[in-house]
């Protein structure tokens, strides 16, 4: 395996476990969206294009945007 693998995948058990422990929620939103991008990154290094695009577009695009809006209106809602 070559050396730029095995260090995503270190940075991805760090974000595993990050974003498990991070209080904050939008900072756990930020991690949760580098999980994706880094998930991205390996499935491109497995030849998996197809994957790397989807995990890209749905993980850190669209599941990102919906998470910070619903956040915002939770913290509407206790104001």
């Amino acid at each position: 395996m070559e050396l730029f693998s095995i260090v995503m995948i270190l940075f991805l058990i760090g974000a595993a476990i990050a974003v498990s422990l991070i209080k904050d929620m939008l900072g756990a939103i930020i991690v949760f969206m580098v999980y994706s991008l880094i998930m991205a990154i390996l499935w491109e290094q497995l030849n998996a294009p197809d994957l790397a695009i989807t995990e890209a577009a749905v993980g850190a695009g669209v599941t990102t945007i919906l998470f910070v809006i619903s956040l915002k209106r939770i913290r509407g809602m206790k104001r």
